[in-house]
This record gives structure tokens, sequence and C-alpha cells, in this order.
């Protein structure tokens, strides 16, 4: 399975944004599909997650309330609505997809291109 993300862009403080990744295959139930950034500068972070195998969610905890993962099955997509934005969430966003029934994964198998983000104050 290959991921393509997209959505990234320059927003304000307090905007929003969705971003986008669409698998070249079909996701199977036995997976976890998440999102990852990276700032300039730091470690890659994890953002959010959903397991495919029953739509649970999980996030980092400062983007809970904020940000939102979901997935269609029939669209082998997964989204990240991004809201109430803050300078601190400039990062390049990555998707990536782990064969596991359960979370967390020991590891993600696939990983998308990035996307930037970047949120101007």
């Amino acid at each position: 399975v290959q991921l393509q993300a997209s959505g990234g862009g320059q927003v304000q403080a307090g905007g929003s944004l969705r971003l986008s990744c669409a698998a070249s295959g079909r996701i199977s139930r036995g997976s976890v599909m998440g999102w990852f950034r990276q700032a300039p500068g730091k470690e890659r972070e994890f953002v959010a997650a959903i397991n495919w195998n029953g739509d649970s969610t999980y996030y980092l905890d400062s983007v809970k309330g904020r940000f939102t993962i979901s997935g269609d099955s029939a669209k082998n997509t997964v989204w990240l609505q991004m809201n109430s934005l803050k300078p601190e969430d400039t990062a390049v966003y990555y998707c990536a997809g782990a064969a596991s029934y359960y979370y967390p994964p020991i590891g993600y198998d696939y990983w998308g291109q990035g996307t930037l983000v970047t949120v101007s104050s």
C-alpha cells in the first residue's frame, strides 16, 4: 500500500486545514492509520491514530479537542481535520499505516510523503 498525503498549506493562527491521506490499495480492517509530524529541528511525534477495526481514535494531548482523525474504508482515505491551529503546530505532517488489529501497533509499516503545514501568528 502506498500513501499520498495532501492538504498542507499556510494558515494564520486560529485557522483550519484538512489533511488527506489516500491509499493506493485497500486498507484492511486489521490496520491502524496514523498521522505524525516533524517540526524543524525536532523529533517526529505522534499526532493521531484511528483503528480501522472499530474506529477508535487516539490523540496527542496537545491536539485533543482541536484535531479530528477520521477515515472512509470505501475511499481508502484518512483525514486529519485541524482546527484552532497554533504556530506550534507548524511541521511536516506524515500519514502512516500499520498492519495491526490493536492499538498501539508495534510499528508503522508504510508511510506517505509529508505535507507541510505552516501556521503564522
